[in-house]
C-alpha cells in the first residue's frame, strides 16, 4: 500500500498535539502529505510545529483549543472547514491521567479526568461528525488498556475511557450505513508526558514518572500503527502482547486478569497501594 497515495491531502485533525502521541502523529500524517490541523492550549508550540511543516512544504493549521470548552472544539471544527473545506481523520488524543486510590480522591479530580478524556472526546466528534459522514472518514480515541479493564489507582482514567469506549463503539453503530470508520487505539505505556502531568489525589501534578520512560513504547510507533489502522479500517487496535492477553482473559478469567493487574501496578514505585 502506498501510504503517500492513501493519505495525500486528506485533512487530519489532531488533538493534544504539542506533544507524545498527538506530535508524534502530526509528524507522520504530514511525512504523507496530509493536510495536519494541530489543536492544543499550547498555542506557541503547535504554532512553530506547524510553521516547520509549512516551511517544509506541507500543509499545517495551528488552533489553540481547549478540548474542555466546546466552544473551542466548535471553533475547532469551523475554521479547518473554512481553511480547508473538509475534514477526513479526527485523531482524539488530548488526555490527562491520575495516580490515587479512590477512598482519597478528590471529586474534582474525577471530574477533571471525565471532562478531557471523554467530553473533549464528545465536543469534538460532534462536530465533526457530519463533515466524516460526508467524507466516509475515520473517528480514532486514543485509550488504554484502563478502557477495557479497571486499572486500580486510576479510577477517574479507566471511567473515562470506558466511556469513550461506549461513545465510539455506538457511534460506529449508528452510522452502520454511512461508510464511516470508528477506530479505538490502546497503546501500551508510551513514553510521554502524560504520568509528569498525572493528578494526584488532591489535584496536584505528579512530577516524576514512576515508570522508566526510556523502556516505554516510542509515540512514533503508535502513530506509525494508527496509520495502518486508518488505512485497513480497523475497529480495534491494542498494541502490545500484554493488553491483548488482558483483553482476552478478562471474558474468561477475570478474577485472575484482576489480580496480575494489582500486583503488576503495585510494582510501581511509591505506589497508592501494595
Amino acid at each position: 500500500m502506498n501510504f503517500k497515495k492513501y493519505f495525500k491531502d486528506k485533512v487530519v485533525i489532531i488533538t493534544g498535539a504539542s506533544s507524545g502521541i498527538g506530535l508524534a502523529c502530526v509528524n507522520e500524517f504530514a511525512s504523507h502529505g496530509s493536510i495536519v490541523v494541530l489543536a492544543a492550549r499550547s498555542l506557541e508550540i503547535i504554532k512553530n510545529v506547524a510553521e516547520n511543516i509549512n516551511l517544509n512544504g506541507g500543509k499545517a493549521l495551528a488552533i489553540k483549543t481547549d478540548v474542555t470548552n466546546p466552544k473551542d472544539c466548535e471553533n475547532l471544527i469551523s475554521e479547518t472547514i473554512k481553511h480547508f473545506g473538509r475534514i477526513d481523520i479526527l485523531i482524539n488524543n488530548a488526555g490527562i491521567s491520575m495516580r490515587a486510590l479512590f477512598v482519597d480522591v478528590d471529586f474534582k479530580v474525577i471530574r477533571q479526568l471525565m471532562e478531557v478524556n471523554f467530553f473533549g472526546t464528545v465536543y469534538c466528534s460532534k462536530y465533526a461528525l457530519p463533515y466524516l459522514i460526508k467524507s466516509k472518514g475515520s473517528l480514532i480515541g486514543i485509550s488504554s488498556i484502563a478502557g477495557f479493564h479497571g486499572l486500580p489507582g486510576r479510577t477517574g482514567y479507566s471511567a473515562s475511557k470506558f466511556a469513550m469506549h461506549g461513545l465510539l463503539e455506538t457511534i460506529r453503530i449508528e452510522n452502520f450505513k454511512n461508510g464511516l470508520h470508528v477506530m479505538i487505539v490502546a497503546p501500551g505505556f508510551t513514553s510521554s508526558n502524560i504520568r509528569k502531568n498525572a493528578l494526584l489525589a488532591d489535584g496536584s501534578k505528579q512530577g516524576e514518572s514512576p515508570r522508566i520512560e526510556e523502556r516505554m513504547m516510542k509515540p512514533e510507533e503508535v502513530a506509525r500503527a494508527i496509520v495502518r489502522g486508518i488505512i485497513f479500517r480497523r475497529r480495534n487496535i491494542i498494541l502490545t502482547k500484554q493488553g491483548m492477553l488482558t483483553v482476552f482473559l478478562q471474558r474468561i478469567l477475570p478474577r485472575l486478569i484482576d489480580k496480575i493487574i494489582y500486583k503488576h501496578m503495585a510494582t510501581e514505585p511509591d505506589s497508592p497501594f501494595k
